[in-house]
């Protein structure tokens, strides 16, 4: 199939963990949410059937944004923000802990209710698909609303959709006219509606080439555009420029992948504040033995078991540390995994104060292929290597 011939749309949930949180709380509907923090900040119900929500003036800790409804991102508060900083700007902002269990049980039905429209899908993350819909016969105005109105009966939410020749474009295109959005664009519209944006609207250019861009006096992706290739290539090389050429030319030729078996599934924690490895052991035991049984939940409900069982620790001087541990069988039972974890754990010295806490199961597989080639699921813990990787870190 020709390239320019593809319909390709990326679907993008408006502010979804927030949305998620409105369908429980729709009395905070309109009003400024931001999501961040622990359990603690759970509404707590009170006599007479009233629920009491914390604000952001509550907050003590160091933790940061996940997202916000808009009504908090036009006070100035996003993602990625401290939460200490979005307590000076919006101090009597609602306030919700982060619950993923509910955001991927929300993901889980939008996805099924796209797949009763084309199985083209590409999972791109908890709140975002691609889909192919370059062979169906409708036009993509009814397919767009139809997607939409799929999304909203299966979940209750909205979504911003881009359809457009290609994943890069439908990506910038999906968060044009957000929430509830639906932009189409063809080949000829790139002039009017994509050069005019920052470069930074481009999905691969991030924060670092963007600022380098800008000290060449390139903001726009038009000005892009227009760049001489030399230029860009004395300062970003071959393999780049020529990528940021393209891309800055609406040009991207990556299918739509219907499947991609996973290297690896893990689960992390940042503490609200830093952990000491003996007085806060408790703490951190039963973070670790959640973690654990996190991860095996997340192998069983996608259906792989894995054979190679990590750690990763983060200290408050934000050095990091990864240990691994490599069953001589695959498994995906949450006590041989805490086991292996632990046994990494014993391979680091534990004397500074931790700020982070992850487990990843790697070398996976599904139990259908383990049968078929005589593996059996891990039963006792004896080990066939083991690796250590220490990684100083100032991110």
């Amino acid at each position: 199939m020709a390239i320019l011939s593809r319909r390709i749309a990326h679907l993008d949930m408006d502010a979804f963990y927030a949305s998620v949180e409105l369908t429980r709380y729709p009395e905070l509907r309109g009003q400024p949410v931001v999501i961040a923090g622990r359990d603690e900040h759970k509404p707590i119900m009170q006599s007479g059937g009233t629920r009491y929500f914390f604000r952001l003036r509550d907050y003590n800790g160091r933790g940061v944004i996940t997202t916000a409804t808009y009504e908090a991102r036009a006070l100035g508060i996003f993602s990625a923000m401290s939460v200490m900083k979005a307590a000076q700007l919006a101090p009597d902002a609602f306030l919700l802990p982060v619950d993923f269990d509910i955001y991927r049980h929300y993901s889980r039905l939008f996805k099924a209710a796209i797949t009763t429209i084309t199985a083209q899908i590409e999972d791109s993350g908890i709140d975002e698909i691609y889909l192919d819909l370059s062979d169906l016969e409708e036009d993509s105005l009814t397919l767009a609303h139809r997607i939409k109105e799929a999304v909203k009966n299966a979940t209750g939410l909205t979504c911003s959709i881009g359809i457009t020749p290609n994943k890069l474009l439908s990506k910038i295109c999906s968060d044009l006219e957000k929430p509830d959005g639906l932009t189409i664009l063809q080949p000829s519209d790139i002039p009017v509606r994509i050069w005019p944006l920052p470069v930074s609207k481009i999905n691969g250019i991030g924060p670092k080439a963007a600022k380098k861009l800008e000290s060449l006096g390139i903001k726009t992706i038009a000005e892009l555009a227009q760049a001489d290739i030399s230029l860009l290539q004395n300062h970003f090389g071959c393999s780049y420029s020529s990528w940021l050429h393209e891309v800055s030319h609406g040009i991207d030729r990556r299918p739509v992948v219907t499947h991609a078996e996973p290297k690896s599934i893990s689960r992390e924690t940042t503490f609200e504040h830093d952990l000491h490895p003996r007085i806060d052991r408790s703490v951190l035991s039963e973070a670790f033995t959640t973690l654990c049984t996190q991860v095996a939940k997340d192998l069983n409900r996608k259906g792989y078991i894995g054979r190679t069982i990590s750690i990763k620790l983060r200290f408050a001087d934000f050095q990091t540390v990864t240990r691994d541990f490599t069953l001589r069988m695959h498994t995906a039972d949450p006590v041989i995994i805490r086991r292996a974890a632990r046994e990494c754990l014993r391979r680091v010295t534990l004397k500074k104060k931790l700020r982070l806490l992850g487990i990843k199961v790697s070398a996976l597989i599904s139990p259908h292929s383990a049968s078929n080639n005589n593996i059996f699921l891990q039963q006792e813990l004896p080990f066939a290597a083991a690796q250590d990787g220490t990684h100083p870190s100032s991110d």
